[in-house]
């Protein structure tokens, strides 16, 4: 069977990704689930945890506290993912508090939070 034999016919189907160039065509499952959707909070807070770690010149080997106010939506990802986060940013303890008044304000994916990182 030779490609001009038959017709590849691309439609919009929700949720799927169409691109071809010659006679290769590929299609994207682009539907975010909710795991990856947690997993992505999670290497956010540790980008973002990692970028405060040097603004406030740690060592690539200092351990520290994190404390975060409290939030669902970031409890929930930051919780399934405490092993990677405290491993990643050199955390003895990651721990969420109903309020922090003074803190440093952070975005993950589109969630403000407030958090505080000790030196320990």
């Amino acid at each position: 069977m030779k490609g001009s034999d038959f017709n590849i016919a691309t439609a919009e189907i929700p949720g799927w990704e169409f691109g071809s160039k010659g006679s290769l065509t590929v299609a994207l499952d682009i539907k975010i689930s909710d795991n990856l959707k947690k997993e992505g909070n999670a290497r956010e807070f540790v980008n973002r945890i990692q970028t405060i770690r040097k603004e406030s010149n740690f060592a690539l080997t200092d351990r520290i506290i994190v404390q975060v106010e409290q939030n669902a939506i970031a409890e929930e990802s930051f919780n399934q993912y405490k092993t990677y986060i405290c491993a990643e940013i050199l955390a003895d303890s990651l721990e969420f508090i109903p309020k922090i008044t003074v803190g440093t304000e952070i975005e993950v994916n589109d969630a403000i939070l407030i958090v505080n990182v000790l030196k320990k």
